[in-house]
C-alpha cells in the first residue's frame, strides 16, 4: 500500500515589489542552480555537449577523494614522477613543474591539480592511485555513470584537447560539483579555496576569478581550450545558501571574469529563499509494522528551502510519500520516505527522508501487545 499526505505552503510574504528581470547572460552556455532547493535560476544550452578542458580535473579530484575515503591511498602517500610522464607533460600547458624522479604526496598533487591546474600533476596523481592513466580514466567513466552524468565521457585526466573524446555538459558538471560538496565536504574545504600554491620554488596563483572578488566564493575550477573557450565551474556560499554555476564558450579571460562575477551576484541578490525544514528536522511520523514502536520520526538530512525571484508570489505543494507502514527492523539514517516540492511551473524537487532512530523488530510478546492495543483502540 502506498501512503502519502500533503502539506500546503503559500509563499505570501515576499517583499511587495516588481519581479526582477532575467539575467542577460553573455556566455553561450550558462547554468546557475541553488544547491539546497535544486532550483535552476538560469539555463542556457545546459545540455549541449562541450569539451571539458581543465574542468575535467574536477572528476579527477572526485575519484581521488573517493580513493582516499576508501583507504586505497592516504593523503601522505608518496608518488614518484615517472620519467616517461615527465617527458610527455613537462611544461605542457598549465603545469605544477614536477621533475622526473621527484616524489610528491597525494595531497601535494591535489593542490597541483586544483590550485595550479597542473596537467602533469593530474597524470601523476592518476598513476599513483590506479597504477596507470588508463585504469584511472576507466574509473572516471564508471563514476560519471554512477553519479548520473549521462552526457559525459572522459578520455583524459586533465582535459587536454583530444578531438572531443572528452566531453560533458553544464548540467552534468553541476551534478559533479554538487557531489563534491555533498560527498567530500572536508576535501572541498581543504583543496578548493587556496589562492596560491608553491612547488619547486615556484609560486602560482589560482585562476578562479570568483575567489576574493565575490563574497562567499570558495571554488571550483576554470578551464580553457580553443574548442571550449574560457570556462568555469564556480560556487559560493552566503549564510546557509550556496549557488553552483557553470559557464563555457566565452571568448576571453576578461569575459569569463565579468560573466562569472555578474551571474553569481545576480543569483544572490535577486533571488530570495525561505527555509522550510532545517537539517535534521522532523517532517512527518511514519507508521511502523512489526517494530518495538508504532511509528518513527522521518527527518530531512539537509536543509530544504523554497526559492523565488524577489517580489514574486507563488504556491508550493509539499508532499511526503512512503510505502507504509514500513517494516522493522531498520537503522537510524535508513531511508523511509521522500519529500517532494511541487512548484506552480511544473518543476518538482524530491529529497530523501530518513529514520531519526533505530527501530528493532518486536519480539512475540511485543507483537501480541501491539496487536491488542490496535484492536482495543478500534473498539474504543
Amino acid at each position: 500500500m502506498r501512503a502519502f499526505f500533503i502539506l500546503m505552503l503559500l509563499i505570501g510574504a515576499w517583499p511587495a515589489r516588481a519581479a526582477t528581470p532575467s539575467y542577460q547572460a553573455q556566455a553561450p552556455i550558462a547554468y546557475l542552480t541553488d544547491k539546497d532547493s535544486g532550483i535552476v535560476l538560469l539555463e542556457r544550452a545546459a545540455d549541449k555537449r562541450i569539451p571539458t578542458a581543465s574542468m575535467a580535473k574536477l572528476m579527477t579530484a572526485y575519484v581521488a577523494f573517493e580513493a582516499v575515503k576508501s583507504g586505497q591511498v592516504e593523503l601522505e602517500t608518496a608518488v614518484t614522477v615517472k620519467p616517461s610522464t615527465w617527458a610527455r607533460w613537462n611544461n605542457r600547458g598549465s603545469s605544477m613543474f614536477l621533475k622526473a624522479g621527484q616524489k610528491a604526496t597525494i595531497s601535494d598533487l591535489l593542490h597541483g591539480v586544483l590550485t595550479l591546474s597542473g596537467n602533469d600533476a593530474s597524470v601523476v596523481l592518476a598513476e599513483g592511485i590506479a597504477g596507470s592513466e588508463a585504469a584511472f580514466i576507466d574509473e572516471m567513466n564508471k563514476t560519471a555513470k554512477r553519479l548520473g552524468m549521462v552526457n559525459s565521457h572522459f578520455a583524459t585526466v586533465n582535459g587536454w584537447p583530444d578531438r572531443n573524446r572528452t566531453y560533458s555538459t553544464a548540467e552534468d558538471l553541476s551534478i559533479l560539483a554538487r557531489h563534491i560538496l555533498d560527498d567530500h565536504p572536508d576535501m572541498f574545504a581543504r583543496y578548493f579555496n587556496r589562492r596560491s600554491f608553491r612547488w619547486n620554488g615556484i609560486t602560482q596563483i589560482n585562476r578562479n576569478p570568483l575567489l576574493g572578488a565575490v563574497d562567499g566564493a570558495d571554488g571550483m575550477k576554470t578551464g580553457h581550450s580553443s574548442a571550449a573557450g574560457y570556462c568555469l565551474v564556480g560556487t559560493a556560499k552566503r549564510g546557509e545558501r550556496r549557488l553552483i554555476m557553470v559557464i563555457a564558450g566565452l571568448p576571453s579571460m576578461e569575459d569569463r571574469v565579468q560573466e562569472a562575477r555578474g551571474l553569481m551576484h545576480w543569483g544572490f541578490e535577486n533571488w530570495q529563499e525561505r527555509p522550510v525544514f532545517a537539517a535534521g528536522q522532523e517532517v512527518a511520523r511514519i507508521p511502523v509494522q512489526l517494530g518495538t514502536e508504532d511509528d518513527v520520526a522521518a527527518i530531512i538530512p539537509h536543509q530544504v528551502s523554497l526559492l523565488g525571484l524577489r517580489g514574486k508570489i507563488a504556491n508550493a505543494k509539499l508532499i511526503v510519500r512512503y510505502h507504509g507502514p514500513i517494516k522493522a527492523p531498520f537503522k537510524k539514517g535508513d531511508r523511509v520516505g521522500a519529500l517532494s516540492i511541487h512548484y506552480p511551473d511544473g518543476l518538482t524537487r524530491t529529497f530523501p527522508l530518513v529514520a531519526a532512530k533505530e527501530i528493532p523488530a518486536a519480539g512475540f510478546v511485543e507483537r501480541a501487545w501491539n496487536g491488542f492495543r490496535g484492536l482495543w483502540s478500534k473498539i474504543a
